[in-house]
C-alpha cells in the first residue's frame, strides 16, 4: 500500500497512527502544502478529491478521506466495537470529528501556523474559533472525565479519530487545555499504546 500523506495535517497523521498501531506496512509519500509533489500528485490522479491523505491500495484502487481510510483499515481489528452499538456510537464521534471538531480546532492551528493563511487570521475570527474549541472540547471532557475512551472500554477509531487534532490543540491551536483534565489523561493513554508514533515520526 501507499499512503499519500501530508506531514503537518492531522487528517494524515491520525492515518500514519493507526498503521502503525496495526504494525501494517505502508510506503508513506509526502505531500505537503504548497510543494511541487502536491501538485504532481493532483495532476496524476492520485487525489481525487484533491487532497491528502489517500490511501492507495495493492490493487491500485484509491481511498480518499482519512475517516473512511480508518474504518478500512480497522475493519476486524480491536480498534472497531463488535457489537452494533458501538460500532455506531465510534461512527458518531467520527462524524462529530469531521463535522464541528476539525472545522474549529485544526482551522485555529492552521491560521496560526500556515503561512498562507494568517491573512485569515483576524481578530474575529480567532477569537470566535477560540470560543467554539473550547466549547467543542467540552463536550469530549464531558465524556473523558468519567471514562478512559470515548466509546465502551477500549481504545477505538473514534480516539484515534479526534487524537489527530486534540493533541495538538494547546501547542498549535492555542487553546487552554488545562481546562480539560480528562482530555489530558486520554491523550497519555493513547501516547502510551504498543506502537505509538508520534506527529514527527
Amino acid at each position: 500500500m501507499k499512503l499519500w500523506s501530508m506531514p503537518s495535517s492531522g487528517n494524515s497523521y491520525k492515518v500514519r497512527l493507526l498503521l502503525a498501531l496495526l504494525g501494517r506496512d505502508c510506503e508513506i509519500l509526502d505531500v505537503e502544502y504548497q510543494t511541487e509533489a502536491l501538485e504532481r500528485a493532483k495532476a496524476e490522479g492520485r487525489l481525487p478529491f484533491g487532497k491528502a491523505p489517500v490511501l492507495e491500495l495493492d490493487d491500485g484502487r484509491l481511498l480518499p478521506e482519512s475517516n473512511a481510510i480508518l474504518c478500512w483499515l480497522g475493519e476486524g481489528t480491536r480498534f472497531v466495537p463488535k457489537d452494533a452499538f458501538g460500532h455506531a456510537a465510534m461512527l458518531g464521534w467520527m462524524f462529530w470529528e469531521q463535522n464541528q471538531h476539525e472545522g474549529v480546532v485544526a482551522v485555529r492551528a492552521a491560521l496560526r501556523t500556515y503561512p498562507h493563511r494568517r491573512a485569515q487570521a483576524t481578530p474575529e475570527r480567532m477569537a470566535e474559533l477560540l470560543e467554539r474549541g473550547h466549547v467543542l472540547l467540552q463536550v469530549m471532557e464531558d465524556r473523558l472525565a468519567g471514562h478512559d475512551w470515548l466509546v465502551g472500554d477500549a481504545p477505538s477509531l473514534a480516539d484515534i479519530c479526534l487524537y489527530g487534532y486534540t493533541h495538538t490543540a494547546g501547542s498549535l491551536g492555542g487553546f487552554d487545555m488545562a481546562r480539560f483534565p480528562g482530555i489530558g489523561r486520554w491523550l497519555d493513554r493513547i501516547a502510551a499504546l504498543p506502537g505509538y508514533e508520534g506527529l514527527e515520526a
